[in-house]
């Protein structure tokens, strides 16, 4: 019996572990965020807002079941209804993802490290797109920021990325660097020829024009 029950735990998480097909683009964006928005009751400037969350996440788990329920057989009113629980939920989601994020734009002016770090914890913040302001934070008040879980997954990324940046830019410069000296040395190398050629015209009007004086001087002897 105890087997058993492990077993059907097992396969109900896998189960509910996925997502509903059902307006996938819509419901995935509000169940893969869900554990993130929990976060926020661990956070002491959110502690107003527990119950809220707690009942938005209630109402997230009622209506990723209901989702799992639907298939080809369901009513289109049931799809409507599913529809419509998705958009209030969606508009939930999106305030909540805008209070974390003035929560870390109020950390980074006030100078908070404790809450710009947990807010980044959360996973709630768009790295990417905040990724300047961040990195210039961290970098004025690194000795305060406690760098682990998603913070340390970025910022090791970040100097990852830093460092290929930089060793392309290296690459790019050593390139220009052999070209400018591989242009120096042809145009040292055609300067030469150039100054080689000259110096053997030289040499062929001076041997012509001795040439004329010694014809012109057995001509005058001739003449006399």
């Amino acid at each position: 019996m105890y087997k058993f029950l492990i077993i059907f735990f097992f396969c109900f998480s896998s189960l509910y572990a996925i997502n509903p097909k059902a307006y996938a683009s819509l419901g995935d964006k509000i169940y893969n965020n869900a554990q993130n928005i929990k976060k926020l009751t661990t956070i002491g400037d959110y502690y107003l807002y527990v119950d809220d969350i707690n009942a938005y996440l209630t109402r997230v788990n009622i209506a990723k079941e209901e989702g799992l329920m639907l298939d080809e057989n369901s009513s289109a009113d049931e799809r409507k209804k599913y529809l419509e629980k998705l958009r209030e939920l969606s508009s939930l989601n999106d305030y909540y993802v805008h209070m974390a994020e003035t929560s870390l734009k109020n950390a980074m002016q006030n100078g908070d490290s404790l809450l710009f770090s947990k807010i980044i914890n959360t996973g709630l913040i768009d790295l990417k797109e905040h990724k300047k302001e961040i990195l210039n934070y961290y970098y004025v008040h690194s000795n305060e920021v406690k760098a682990d879980g998603v913070i340390k997954d970025f910022f090791d990324t970040s100097s990852e990325l830093e460092r290929k940046r930089k060793a392309k830019e290296r690459k790019e410069r050593l390139k220009k660097l052999h070209e400018k000296e591989k242009i120096e040395r042809l145009r040292q190398r055609d300067k030469q020829r150039q100054l080689e050629l000259e110096k053997s015209l030289d040499k062929a009007v001076e041997k012509k024009k001795m040439e004329i004086r010694k014809e012109q001087k057995e001509e005058l002897i001739k003449s006399i």
